[in-house]
């Protein structure tokens, strides 16, 4: 399983949510009070995890919201490609193809034999740093 089901008010900022069917970061959370006649009202602003665009999330306090899983793991490319490369896992040594990340930071410090640490996000891979 590639989530888990949360209460939308556990959310803090900084914590993970799929928002769009996207997983995203969020970083700005504003709860507004109960109502005469409804319930306290959740809105956030969230950052995607793999493209970086701005969403937005409104839901009722005791609504739930699913929560990525977060599988963070260290890895090693073994080569470059114009699109993608291969990257081995430091501790199962499987190897996967990845598609070159959006960020152009971090993407033009790829090269072979660079240690990456990567987070398995919901079957896709974001690389998080490099660490060598």
């Amino acid at each position: 399983m590639a989530f888990r089901m949360a209460r939308v008010g556990e959310l803090k900022e900084g914590s993970y949510a799929i928002i769009n069917d996207e997983p995203s970061q969020i970083v700005q959370i504003q709860k507004s009070k109960p109502g005469k006649h409804g319930s306290a009202k959740f809105r956030c602003t969230a950052i995607s995890l793999f493209d970086g665009r701005k969403q937005s999330f409104v839901s009722s306090v005791d609504g739930t919201v699913q929560v990525p899983m977060v599988d963070k793991r260290s890895g090693q490319i073994v080569s470059m490609g114009p699109s993608s490369f291969q990257l081995m896992d430091m501790e199962t040594y499987d190897i996967r193809d990845v598609s070159l990340p959006t960020d152009e930071e971090i993407a033009s410090k790829l090269a072979a034999g660079k240690e990456v640490e990567y987070w398995i996000i919901m079957d896709r891979v974001k690389i998080q740093r490099i660490k060598n």
